[in-house]
């Protein structure tokens, strides 16, 4: 039986977009009125941040990147840390769906929490669609020590990470999959400091079937 988790809201709040519609009218160098999705844009957009990062993506990259111009750009999200806080809403409502979908798709509380890390480890390595990495996590690396208030974006995710593997732990407690004694906050730190750390080594150029290893050892702590 599928637990009923709560995956919470992981987004950004983005004070400059209209999040009731997907699709942004701007005007055109020519004054025309112009339209694009604004998903379709922000799905163009988070490569070019994974690469780059924040301060090493210029507004004229963004742009370039978006197919849009500049001036439309700050049109629509003001600045580029609008852009980039819009990517990682973006970014992270599809990972989100995603590993729902995994998770969901097995039986027991083992392989829910086995695919949930599988899924991280597949975030930079595994999957050509998707081995962009994780923007929250770089993020984290790149400006939460200095910019308080994307600081505690990433607490906050990465806090609802770990309760969604808390959750995971206690329904594979309730089935038999997973050992009674496994079943505490610090196990649950545990694997969601590995996850975190399957997308950086996995960034890093390892193979899957290495960080499958990694995690088939950690599955192993709950028997």
């Amino acid at each position: 039986m599928t637990p009923d988790i709560d995956f919470g809201n992981d987004h950004f709040h983005n004070r400059v977009m209209k999040p009731s519609t997907h699709s942004s009218n701007l005007s055109n160098p020519r004054g025309r009125p112009r339209e694009f999705d604004m998903d379709d844009a922000l799905d163009k957009a988070i490569p070019l941040f994974c690469a780059r990062g924040f301060h090493g993506a210029s507004i004229n990259d963004i742009a370039e990147s978006m197919e849009l111009t500049v001036g439309s750009i700050y049109k629509a999200f003001k600045d580029k840390r609008g852009v980039f806080l819009a990517a990682i809403d973006r970014q992270l409502s599809i990972r989100q769906a995603a590993l729902r979908d995994m998770i969901a798709a097995q039986k027991s509380g083992r392989d829910k929490l086995r695919a949930a890390l599988m899924f991280y480890a597949g975030v930079s390595n595994c999957d050509a669609d998707i081995q962009q990495g994780c923007l929250i996590v770089s993020t984290t690396v790149e400006l939460a020590t200095f910019d308080d208030e994307i600081a505690n974006r990433a607490k906050d995710s990465f806090k609802r990470r770990e309760v969604i593997i808390a959750e995971l732990l206690k329904t594979g407690e309730a089935d038999g999959s997973i050992a009674a004694s496994s079943n505490n906050a610090a196990t649950a730190r545990l694997m969601l400091c590995l996850m975190q750390g399957l997308i950086v080594i996995g960034k890093a150029g390892r193979t899957r079937k290495e960080l499958m290893a990694v995690v088939d050892a950690a599955m192993k702590t709950l028997d």
